[in-house]
């Protein structure tokens, strides 16, 4: 039957589903049961297809998937006992314990010698009485936490402990069930009114026990308690309640969109609403305490910070960005009022050193998010009238606010901030500001001018209005917070030529004498350390010069300054610390052109970028040692830590940029893992930019190849290193990177089957198999050497062992390539599988012709490893089959093998070559196909002597 009929056949779909499974590939059987399934018009076929799909997902660990497809097989045929106990299998993975007893009971009575049957109802009896036993422990518990909080004449001291008690008790399931079911969410109620902090902190964490992973609950504590009281809570003052709050409300959010998501919603046997009723509600709510005069600076940063987090698409690949959508709308205008304030200002929501930071994000969020010109335009458009609303106004206070809110805007959808300058007047506006007698007036319009200078048109007319002001205000002013605002714009505009030696803004070593004073600033301790981080982001500009970073590098006490601001409360300094080390270490990406087009360039007089000379690699790795030595390392892993909106994806990508560069040099690996920089780059390599990603799935590569992976990555966490390494086995990735993933990868695969299962489920056997084809020869030994681990597995083994396929014919052919370190690992590979899988070994012949010719080579190979792995594919295909060992001893394998064995006769070690030599001769002794092996070394003196 042809390919075109079988995908019309049902019937035929299904044997390629049953080989697939039984090949161990459950994802692909699924696949075939499902089209099979739009095929068949038969009910009971139909539920026999629903019954194999349900194996597959219970396979594949996609429980709720398989607790449908087997009901749905039953509703056909009740009686279909193996539906009913793949349905019992995943009710006991779900935790429906009660409906997975029912089933196994029926089984059981359908079949009574089943032992399968009989051991899961067991199984499921032992684990119904030992959950019983908790309920009713459970309960008490519980009890005896209410009433000692509910007791008026209770010491504080008890309180607290019963309060504490009542958060570890709803960390369990049991507990948490327990709780919500005596009506523990209207005690928490009262808690949470209470006016000391470590009851309110157990209130909320309570509250966190019990929403998270559970919908049902989420929602009915989501209206028990009303958002209202919840966002009152995180805007007080107490900085950590604040975070206690915010905590529970992401937990929240995360239960109810994950809910959303799944068929069945955690472990919620009834179907739910829809959550989108209170998701609205939090989202509504948050918006509101944002321009809140009553919420404090914490809680407004913290709900910005929500709003970071739930708003925007996670991937761009779903279409739906209504959520943004709704929230452009409904809160736009509080965002910006935000976004305008001015502290000193008489009114206004309260700020903290990171709110304009949040609030750039958050805006510059939403803007990405956006998916069509028409809704970009809309989105500048209504940014542009409320700044337009401001600064027409007559008072000077609203023109503050209406610049205020184009500064924040430029710092993150700059667009929209630059068409925000557009409005007749502004930039006029913020010349005349800059040189004000009123310091915050000044302040702002010296930001706004900054942040302004970042595209080239807008920093040549700086250039030409503004140096003259900036420089006066740094030289004559007497506030310091202007002083170095005014040196960070002079800074900015000296680096507009970027890592290009030939194009620069001001005189020969200007930038050299701006970034000395923004050293003297950094190491100045006794200025505030807002006014020490304008000084880090002058460096961030300057530093692309490569006398700047030369110098920096030099002054142990700057980087020092520098390193201790980047493990501050100040957020904001983090981007500004990460471009810096960026530019240090060379880690930014270099174009090099093209020599004909260079030299086209030259000719037509164009303009043609030059490397500094200090940019030279010598240089570079000289700066890498001196960063080390300063702790440059530890500033980078208290970075990665910080839970803030200012901790972007841009910045991620700096700081992966920066490691990546740190871990280049093998030797320097250790001292990058010592000080916690693995542990570091495993979040990087999940959430950051694609280049992020990239970059720091490379570094974690470079280091599972050198150091021990279980030092590096102790416990669980040397499972999350796999998805990234995978993920540079990719055509989008270098060379290089595939290189360094598939090593690492071997590395790992080495360690455990449970690595080598995990490497399974992230589909990366077919991705090693693909790189095993690849041209470049270092590229595909390392993937026959990672396939060489994998085999270990028995799902591995296994599609070697499906028919159809020419994986072992690939493996024959590689272990005679003249390239010995594909050799190698091809005939490892083989020598393995032919141990595991004898059934393989009758297969070898078929492979190809030139088969003993290719292990007779590697049997005399030059090469110690290369003769072992020879001898013992040999051993294992006489061992096999009594044919194939005829073939053999009919060949000069004898002679080979007999003088093998002998070699190690005479040396007092014990040779593995010769000892697997002379297994194979006496396997020949005992088919009789020599008589001992005296004769068979005589027999091979006589060949030599025809010979």
């Amino acid at each position: 039957m042809s390919n075109t009929e079988k995908e019309k056949d049902p019937a035929s779909l299904r044997e390629e589903g049953n080989a697939l499974f039984k090949a161990g590939d459950a994802r692909g059987a699924a696949g075939c049961y499902t089209r099979a399934m739009k095929l068949s018009h038969a009910r009971a076929q139909t539920a026999v297809l629903y019954r194999n799909r349900a194996a597959c997902y219970l396979k594949m660990e996609d429980y709720a998937r398989a607790e449908a497809d087997a009901s749905q097989a039953l509703d056909t045929d009740p009686g279909d006992v193996k539906a009913r106990f793949r349905r019992a299998q995943a009710c006991q993975k779900l935790g429906r314990l009660d409906q997975a007893f029912v089933d196994s009971q029926q089984c059981a009575q359908l079949e009574p010698k089943n032992r399968a049957f009989q051991d899961l109802l067991r199984e499921l009896g032992a684990q119904i009485q030992q959950k019983s036993k908790q309920m009713n422990s459970t309960d008490a518990r519980v009890q005896q936490m209410f009433s000692l909080l509910l007791d008026a004449s209770a010491t504080d001291s008890d309180r607290q402990k019963a309060a504490q008690n009542l958060v570890v008790l709803s960390r369990e399931d049991a507990g948490a069930e327990q709780i919500f079911r005596n009506d523990g969410v209207k005690l928490i109620q009262r808690l949470l009114e209470s006016k000391q902090e470590e009851i309110l902190l157990s209130a909320l964490r309570t509250l966190v026990g019990l929403c998270a992973g559970h919908q049902s609950r989420t929602m009915a504590i989501v209206n028990e308690l009303g958002m209202q009281q919840l966002c009152d809570v995180m805007g007080s003052g107490a900085s950590a309640v604040s975070l206690a709050a915010c905590h529970l409300l992401q937990v929240m959010f995360e239960a109810l969109t994950e809910g959303m998501k799944r068929e069945i919603r955690g472990k919620d046997e009834a179907i739910l609403p829809e959550p989108s009723r209170e998701l609205r509600s939090m989202l509504r709510h948050l918006l509101d305490m944002m321009p809140a005069a009553s919420v404090s600076g914490p809680g407004q940063d913290n709900a910005i910070n929500l709003l970071v987090k739930q708003v925007p698409r996670k991937s761009q690949k779903n279409p739906d960005n209504s959520v943004t959508l709704w929230v452009i709308d409904q809160g736009l205008k509080q965002l910006l009022e935000v976004a305008g304030a001015v502290p000193e200002l008489s009114q206004g929501p309260p700020l903290t050193e990171n709110s304009h930071m949040s609030c750039s994000v958050l805006l510059s969020k939403l803007y990405d998010d956006l998916k069509s010109d028409k809704e970009r335009e809309n989105f500048s458009k209504l940014c542009e009238d409320y700044i337009q609303s401001h600064f027409s106004r007559p008072d000077l206070e609203s023109k503050v606010r209406a610049i205020q809110s184009a500064s924040t805007l430029l710092q993150g959808p700059s667009d929209a901030g630059n068409r925000a300058l557009e409005v007749p007047g502004m930039m006029d506006a913020v010349i005349a500001l800059c040189a004000s007698k009123d310091v915050t007036q000044q302040q702002v319009a010296v930001e706004t001018l900054i942040h302004a200078a970042g595209k080239a048109k807008r920093a040549s007319f700086i250039t030409a209005n503004g140096v003259a002001l900036l420089k006066d205000l740094y030289k004559n002013s007497e506030n310091d917070r202007i002083r170095v605002r005014a040196l960070v714009g002079l800074c900015k505009l000296g680096s507009a030529g970027g890592t290009d030696f030939s194009m620069k803004q001001f005189a020969e070593g200007s930038t050299v004498k701006l970034a000395k004073q923004c050293r003297k600033w950094l190491c100045n301790e006794s200025l505030p350390a807002s006014s020490r981080r304008w000084s880090v982001e002058g460096l961030a500009y300057l530093t692309f010069d490569a006398d700047v970073k030369e110098d920096l590098v030099e002054d142990k006490n700057a980087l020092r300054a520098m390193f201790e601001l980047a493990k501050s409360e100040d957020k904001t300094v983090l981007f500004a610390v990460g471009s810096t080390l960026v530019n240090c270490t060379n880690s930014y990406d270099v174009e090099k052109p093209d020599p004909q087009m260079l030299e086209l360039a030259k000719y037509a007089k164009q303009h043609v970028p030059e490397e500094h000379p200090k940019d030279a690699a010598s240089y570079v790795e000289k700066r890498l040692g001196k960063l080390l030595e300063a702790g440059v390392v530890s500033a980078l892993v208290c970075m990665v830590k910080h839970e803030s909106p200012a901790l972007t994806e841009s910045c991620r990508e700096c700081i992966a940029r920066a490691f990546l560069a740190l871990v280049d040099r093998q030797q320097d690996r250790g001292a990058v893992v010592a000080q916690g920089g693995g542990k570091a780059l495993i979040p990087l390599a999940s959430d950051n930019t694609v280049v992020g990603k990239v970059k720091s799935a490379q570094a974690l590569a470079k280091i599972t190849i050198t150091s021990n992976p279980e030092i590096a990555f102790p416990g669980e966490r040397i499972y999350e290193v796999v998805r990234p390494l995978i993920s540079l086995l990719s055509l989008e990735c270098t060379l290089l990177q595939n290189f360094e993933a598939l090593m690492a990868l071997t590395n790992l695969a080495g360690i455990s089957e449970r690595l080598r299962q995990k490497m399974i489920k992230e589909k990366a056997v077919s991705k090693m198999e693909g790189y095993m084809f690849e041209e470049h020869e270092l590229v595909r030994a390392a993937a026959t050497e990672c396939m060489c681990n994998m085999v270990l597995s028995t799902e591995v083994q296994q599609l070697y062992v499906a028919p159809g396929n020419d994986r072992l014919k690939l493996l024959v052919l590689y272990s005679g390539e003249e390239d010995e370190r594909l050799r190698s690992a091809a005939a490892g590979t083989l020598a393995m599988l032919t141990a595991e899988q004898p059934e393989l070994c009758a297969r070898v012949p078929t492979t190809t012709t030139h088969w003993l010719e290719i292990l007779q080579a590697l049997l005399l190979s030059e090469t110690g490893d290369l003769r072992h792995r020879g001898v013992v594919i040999v051993r294992n295909l006489m061992q096999a089959e009594k044919s194939l060992a005829e073939t053999l001893m009919e060949s000069e394998a004898l002679e080979i093998l007999s003088v093998l064995a002998k070699a190690g006769s005479g040396s007092g070690t014990a040779d593995p070559v010769a000892k697997a030599a002379q297994s194979c001769l006496d396997k020949a002794i005992e088919y009789g196909l020599i008589q001992n092996s005296g004769e068979a070394a005589k027999a091979a003196v006589a060949q030599v002597t025809e010979e």
